[in-house]
């Protein structure tokens, strides 16, 4: 070790003594909020914002596993399709208003609308006639959730599923005050003051652009008793080294990492790290005529050297060759890792990629060929664009590629927009089923862009015919797969992200969520 490496173990160290107990945490993100409605958001920082600060019928508990919150009880019909829930009457929203079955059916009626152009609408494709509204072809108003009086609510599926506990523990399932939602309109959640508060913490201090907001303590909330930190102060750092001279300095508790500091802290007391299941994918947009080609789309899927891009750009998580992640789904039918069972379905091999880059500009009628990638704005994403620049260039002869980096919130107004030819992003599942990876999975545009009539097909099986047969399930899921990735490369795997961070060693309890990056603070206790 080298002196100045020393010296920055130390300085790490001494963030963490002769500090008096507070109840006050100092943390960051890496991107800024897009939106706190959550019918509209698409993010992970939104997400995190969400989950902290609202809660629905289930909450993940400290062995993230899902369990009742918002509801008290839960009833089952032999079909397994109607769920019927009863509320707690003594939850509240942070103006005092009762949590009722009414802001539940206003919640979802408004993400599943296609006016709102939600980016989780997909999700509701689990909800009798969610997909079809999500489609136009059918009224918001007979989705499969029903108010049965004040503190009770029926929900009807579309099949039985496995995971609904789970599912319904995400943002996109949260309540919303109807009255809130009626009086503000197109400004519900565009800021903290537009916006009322059902979980662990209230959220106040963020304008709507700004970069820094603090999480109190909800005195309203029901639970409020797990709740030991009576504030957490979030600033966004978008440059890995101003979150880490914050940390030694102590002014930040916690400070993720990105590849470039992973080494240097790696043996470090403060040091966390873990492979997560979410994915660093490419998403093509199939109205643009080069990306809308398939040969060009797997050319690309084919080009990238996946190995090197984890090994020397990354420092952490691992290869991805299936839009489903590794070592997050036990399969029931088989007992194993879904990804075992369904395989490699795109690996690195220049020469064929090679091939199919031929291919697709004899089909296109071009010699060469420009096209833009899109990328957000933060380091790690930058260098990720630029190492895929230079790996296509060199691969794919005649390709120029240039690559665009812009705010998280304007990538993805950009690509809810069709304004892009492909993407960089990073997304992480809602729930531990491959339908969710499959048909939500930061898939840009699939539903209105992607027509291929076996996919849908093997989706609609896994959903409906075979949702009782696991065998069945699992070679339709796998058939899905190998249809949307390996034949038609709608979306080209990249890696399973690793997650790396710093934490003040004072910090008890906390948690990330089993998805990924999210943070979860209401059973944080400063020692």
């Amino acid at each position: 070790m080298t002196a100045a490496a020393a010296l920055v173990l130390a300085a790490c160290s001494n963030n963490d003594s002769n500090a008096a107990p507070t109840k006050t945490m100092n943390t960051s993100v890496t991107n800024e909020i897009s939106t706190l409605d959550s019918s509209k958001y698409g993010d992970t920082t939104s997400s995190e914002v969400l989950q902290n600060s609202m809660e629905g019928l289930y909450r993940f508990n400290k062995k993230n596993q899902p369990e009742l919150a918002g509801a008290t009880k839960v009833e089952r019909s032999k079909d397994q399709k109607v769920y019927t829930f009863t509320l707690r009457n003594n939850a509240k929203w942070s103006n005092g208003d009762p949590v009722t079955a009414l802001d539940y059916v206003t919640a979802w009626r408004r993400t599943v609308d296609p006016k709102n152009s939600s980016l989780d609408a997909d999700s509701y494709a689990i909800i009798k006639n969610g997909e079809a509204i999500s489609q136009g072809k059918a009224p918001v108003n007979s989705l499969g959730i029903k108010a049965l009086g004040k503190y009770k609510v029926q929900v009807t599926l579309a099949n039985p599923i496995p995971y609904l506990p789970q599912i319904l523990e995400g943002a996109q399932f949260y309540p919303q005050n109807s009255k809130l939602v009626k009086k503000l309109g197109s400004k519900y959640g565009t800021s903290s003051k537009n916006l009322v508060y059902n979980g662990p913490f209230t959220v106040s201090g963020w304008t709507g652009s700004n970069l820094k907001w603090t999480y109190k303590k909800n005195p309203t909330y029901w639970n409020k008793k797990i709740v030991d930190l009576n504030k957490v102060n979030v600033q966004v750092v978008q440059t890995p080294s101003t979150g880490v001279n914050l940390f030694r300095s102590g002014e930040l508790d916690y400070t993720t990492l990105t590849s470039d500091f992973v080494k240097q802290y790696q043996n470090n007391s403060s040091y966390h790290t873990k492979v997560t299941p979410t994915n660093g994918y490419l998403s093509f947009n199939l109205k643009r005529k080069s990306t809308g080609n398939v040969h060009i789309r797997r050319a690309i899927s084919r080009a990238i050297n996946k190995q090197q891009l984890v090994k020397t750009v990354l420092h952490q998580g691992k290869v991805s060759n299936g839009i489903v992640a590794a070592n997050f789904i036990t399969d029931q039918a088989t007992g194993n890792d879904y990804r075992k069972d369904a395989g490699d379905l795109v690996t690195y091999n220049a020469k064929e990629a090679k091939k199919e880059w031929q291919l697709g500009l004899k089909q296109l009628g071009k010699k060469k060929l420009t096209l833009e990638l899109l990328t957000s704005d933060i380091d790690d994403a930058k260098r990720v664009g630029e190492f895929i620049q230079s790996n296509l260039m060199k691969n794919l002869p005649g390709l120029t590629l240039r690559v665009r980096s812009i705010p998280l919130k304007s990538r993805l107004s950009n690509t809810t927009n069709h304004n892009y030819d492909f993407v960089y992003g990073t997304w992480q599942p809602s729930y531990e089923d491959p339908i969710d990876f499959l048909t939500v999975g930061g898939l840009f545009n699939l539903a209105p862009d992607y027509h291929n009539a076996n996919f849908w097909k093997q989706i609609d099986l896994a959903r409906s015919t075979y949702a009782t047969d696991p065998q069945k399930r699992l070679n339709a899921l796998v058939n899905a797969e190998k249809q949307l990735i390996q034949k038609d490369a709608f979306a080209a795997p990249l890696f399973q992200q690793g997650t790396s961070y710093l934490l003040n060693k004072r910090v008890k309890g906390f948690q990330l969520s089993p998805y990924g990056n999210v943070a979860y603070y209401w059973n944080v206790k400063m020692k």
